[in-house]
């Protein structure tokens, strides 16, 4: 589901009561530990963590005129999701990630190849999520998406 919120701000005061706080809580996780040169912003109607223009001139390919996405958050229908591309495009952080969710959750991990699922709010592991985070810089973001990206 995207929002239309112009704002952070904007789309965490429109979340349910129920999702408003794990997702304020991912978000503030998120942006502490994240490394220097990421920007938080709406993207794709989600908070979104994208490498902006003056990092990457380029922007997304699909739509140039956007920064490059690596992160984003978002509250769904049925689920809290957490969006990391770095996990689809790297088998070393996906493989980390996979081992560490065991150390932090008796849960099963519903992912898709970029998508982190949660049922409820207190099946988020935001310790992990920071961890996650913290893994891959926007240059290291940038040169795995140069060598992947269609010609």
């Amino acid at each position: 589901m995207q929002s239309k919120a112009t704002t952070i701000a904007d789309y965490l005061s429109e979340l349910p009561a129920d999702r408003k706080k794990i997702i304020s809580d991912m978000h503030k996780v998120i942006t502490k530990n994240l490394p220097k040169g990421f920007e938080a912003r709406m993207s794709y109607g989600m908070i979104g963590y994208v490498v902006p223009h003056s990092l990457y001139s380029d922007g997304y390919h699909c739509t140039p005129e956007l920064p490059l996405p690596f992160m984003n958050v978002a509250s769904q229908k049925n689920f809290i999701a957490l969006y990391h591309m770095g996990l689809y495009a790297n088998k070393k952080i996906l493989d980390w990630f996979t081992d560490e969710w065991r150390v932090y959750s008796k849960k099963k991990l519903d992912m898709g190849k970029s998508c982190i699922r949660f049922k409820k709010p207190e099946d988020v592991p935001l310790d992990l999520i920071g961890e996650l985070a913290a893994k891959m810089t926007p240059q290291e973001w940038i040169a795995i998406y140069e060598k992947s990206k269609p010609k």
